[in-house]
């Protein structure tokens, strides 16, 4: 047998003690992975909304893209395309929820400054770039938003299995272990109350 289930009122306390700490880590998980749950929620929905976004974006940068490309040449679009310096400057940074680290993009919008004449594309040409910027940054937000939500999935799993382990097996062990250890000792008690009566009456006959 297991030593810390012998019948002693100390065993006894010591499972008590951690069926106290078990639910406690039961609660403490159940609210962290209720606060996962409505970060990664609030998170999807703002996906719903940049992915709207972009969609109207982008229809609208090819719009203009293409009104451009009639009016002015693909290749002399093309030649102008290569004026747009390369954007290399995002730094990805990391926020905790609840212990979870999620990246967060320290990048500024993109500021728009169209550098092309009228020779180049005209003003249709500028707004296909300003437009295309913006989807690039929209693109960035939701990259991040989509990592943070499977970050943020993968962690509500493990926190469930830990909390489906802690209710559905650490603690009804330790309730069982605790029933064990009371019945055992009430059993132990009831048997000395006999022996002891068994004693006293003895004693009585012997004077």
């Amino acid at each position: 047998m297991n030593p810390s289930l012998f019948p002693t009122k100390g065993n006894l306390l010591l499972m008590k003690r951690s069926l106290g700490l078990a639910k406690l880590g039961y609660e403490l998980m159940d609210k962290k992975r209720n606060v996962m749950i409505m970060e990664m929620m609030r998170l999807i929905d703002r996906a719903a909304e940049i992915q709207s976004e972009i969609d109207q974006t982008f229809s609208e940068a090819y719009a203009a893209l293409q009104e451009t490309n009639t009016l002015f040449g693909i290749e002399n679009i093309s030649s102008a395309a290569l004026c747009s310096p390369e954007d290399t400057s995002v730094e990805i940074k990391f926020r905790s929820v609840m212990g979870v680290e999620i990246p967060s993009l320290a990048q500024e919008p993109s500021i728009p400054e169209p550098r092309f004449g009228f020779e180049l594309g005209g003003s249709s040409l500028d707004e296909a770039y300003i437009k295309f910027l913006k989807v690039k940054d929209l693109i960035r937000k939701q990259a991040e938003i989509e990592n943070s939500v499977y970050r943020l999935a993968t962690s509500i799993k493990k926190t469930q299995k830990r909390a489906n382990a802690l209710s559905d097996i650490i603690i009804p062990m330790y309730q069982g272990n605790i029933k064990f250890i009371a019945e055992s000792l009430e059993e132990k008690e009831r048997e000395e109350f006999v022996r002891l009566k068994v004693i006293k009456n003895q004693q009585k006959r012997a004077y």
